[in-house]
C-alpha cells in the first residue's frame, strides 16, 4: 500500500470514528428506539459497515470509536453492545478485501452482530429471553435497517466519484 492510499485510509477512518461518536451523542433521544432492555440509535451502524469498504484496521477503529459513543451517552452496557460493531466491522472489512460486494458482507455479517451483542449483555445480568430474544432479534432489524441505509450511501457516494474502496476487488456485482 502506497502512502497515498495509507492517508486516504487514515482519513477515511478519521471521519468515520467520528461520525461513530458523534451519532450517539447528536441523535439522542430522537433518533433512538428504546424497548427495554432493548435500544437501538438509527443509522449508528452506518459508520462501521461504510468502514467495511476501506479495510479491517478501518472497520475496527470505527467499531472502538462507536463504544466511545455510546460510553459517553447510554453507559457500559450499550457501550459494550457497540464494541462488537469493531467485529463485524473486521469479519465484514475481510470479506469485501477478498472480494464480495459490501451489501453480501453486510448480510454475512448479520449473525456475528446478532449473536455478539446479544451475549455481551449476559454478564450485565441479562437472562437468555433479553438477551437472545430481545437484544439479539432487535438488534439483528436494527442491522438490516443501518444496512439498507448504508447500502444507499455507499451507493450515491460511488455514483457521485467517491470511492471509499482503496484496493481494486477482485469480483464485483
Amino acid at each position: 500500500m502506497n502512502a497515498h492510499t495509507r492517508v486516504r485510509e487514515m482519513l477515511y477512518g478519521a471521519l468515520l470514528t467520528g461520525m461513530a461518536i458523534l451519532i450517539p451523542v447528536a441523535f439522542r433521544g430522537w433518533l433512538q428506539v428504546y424497548l427495554p432492555p432493548f435500544s437501538a440509535t438509527i443509522g449508528s451502524h452506518v459508520p462501521s459497515m461504510l468502514a467495511m469498504a476501506i479495510s479491517p484496521w478501518t472497520a475496527v477503529m470505527v467499531g472502538i470509536g462507536s463504544g466511545l459513543g455510546f460510553l459517553i451517552t447510554l453507559g457500559p452496557v450499550i457501550a459494550a453492545r457497540a464494541l462488537v460493531h469493531a467485529v463485524f466491522g473486521a469479519v465484514g472489512a475481510e470479506l469485501v478485501r477478498r472480494g464480495a460486494p459490501l451489501w453480501r458482507a453486510i448480510l454475512l455479517t448479520l449473525p456475528i452482530h446478532v449473536i455478539g451483542e446479544a451475549l455481551v449483555v449476559i454478564p450485565f445480568g441479562f437472562d437468555l429471553y433479553q438477551a437472545l430474544v430481545v437484544v439479539g432479534i432487535g438488534t439483528g432489524l436494527h442491522h438490516l435497517a443501518d444496512g439498507f441505509i448504508t447500502a444507499a450511501l455507499y451507493g450515491v457516494l460511488n455514483k457521485a466519484g467517491v470511492s471509499l474502496a482503496l484496493r481494486p476487488h477482485t469480483v464485483t456485482r
